[in-house]
């Protein structure tokens, strides 16, 4: 098949034309996380493998992104990656340690700290990523898009301050409201390492990205506005045109509306909202992704597809939506309700 007719297929597959707000045969699903630990085929390669090492090696990250689309049958693939990568060529000194998740050794606490930070070419500094990126696309079928991803500066940035997860996020708001140009010097700079990244990701053969920014729920709508929306703005203004692009935050009900103002060709919600709400704020002019929430792939397979029976009701029909979790497939997910969730979603939606 020539190149141009692979393109079109992709073009043409469920899950580009939903990107696009075009009716699709179906409603187009797939998973943020869909490649972790709930599928033994990656425990597998884990098994063997650490988490930062996986990550490095591009074969490896290939083979688990093909792997989740040929087991369970969704309508996109996302590059196995991880939104922390980034910040290793800054110095951080990452580390995922078991039980605790990832840590940053060497934590923004200082505007001198900001300061220090180098400029990295992300294409160098992150290329494993792209290589696996172009592996993935060689592998996958056809008609499969692949998805490239990066954090949002503000997750990012909450990362590098807190030195690692929180819950009430102080460190992160003090640096912002008592360091002021620090702030927006870091937010700056890590704006243009994710939008190079996510144009590299394209480069390399990626058909849309996805921008995480998982910890922006919380701040308020003020907050948003002074602190994130211009550097958000330009962050999706600087992704190169003709990838779609999907602008993803948990806790984001107060916020959907400035999301949708920072950009965005689709507007990724969380479980915490019905669908048909979230889309009323977004606008009908935006698709919408969402929005399952994961633990309900815990209940009885009943109680699934009723679920999924609601949740495309209240997608209404409306061309641009595209199903996914509210976030990430949990650890301990049953294997088999994921991918009944993948049939069901395909069965009632092509109805």
């Amino acid at each position: 098949m020539t190149y141009q007719a692979t393109a079109d297929r992709l073009a043409s597959s469920p899950f580009m034309q939903a990107l696009r707000c075009k009716k699709a045969d179906y409603t187009p699903i797939w998973l943020m996380r869909q490649a972790g630990r709930f599928m033994p085929e990656y425990r597998e390669v884990r098994s063997k493998t650490g988490f930062l090492e996986l990550c490095h090696n591009p074969e490896l990250c290939a083979e688990v992104t093909v792997m989740a689309v040929k087991l369970l049958k969704v309508d996109a693939a996302i590059i196995f990656s991880d939104i922390l990568l980034p910040l290793q060529s800054l110095g951080c000194g990452l580390e995922f340690v078991k039980g605790d998740g990832p840590v940053i050794h060497n934590p923004v606490r200082s505007a001198a700290d900001v300061e220090r930070l180098p400029k990295i070419d992300c294409r160098e500094s992150l290329s494993y990523v792209l290589e696996a990126v172009k592996t993935a696309r060689r592998e996958l079928p056809e008609n499969i898009p692949l998805i490239g991803f990066a954090g949002a500066p503000f997750t990012l940035a909450s990362y590098l301050i807190e030195g690692g997860s929180s819950r009430n996020f102080e460190k992160t708001k003090r640096f912002m409201y008592t360091e002021r140009r620090a702030w927006d010097k870091l937010m700056q700079h890590l704006s243009v390492i994710v939008s190079d990244h996510l144009n590299n990701q394209i480069d390399a053969g990626a058909q849309a990205v996805q921008i995480f920014d998982s910890w922006i729920g919380c701040l308020g709508q003020s907050d948003y506005i002074e602190y994130v929306l211009p550097h958000a703005a330009r962050t999706i203004a600087g992704i190169q045109k003709g990838g779609p692009v999907v602008h993803f935050g948990t806790g984001t009900s107060a916020l959907l509306e400035l999301m949708k103002q920072a950009g965005g060709d689709v507007i990724g919600v969380d479980w915490r909202i019905d669908l048909n709400a979230a889309w009323e704020k977004v606008g009908y002019d935006r698709g919408v992704q969402g929005n399952l929430d994961p633990v309900v792939l815990f209940a009885e397979k009943d109680e699934i597809k009723r679920r999924v029976r609601q949740l495309l009701k209240q997608a209404g029909g409306r061309a641009g939506h595209v199903f996914n979790l509210g976030h990430g497939v949990l650890p301990e997910t049953p294997y088999e309700n994921v991918k009944y969730l993948v049939e069901v979603v395909h069965e009632l939606s092509s109805k």
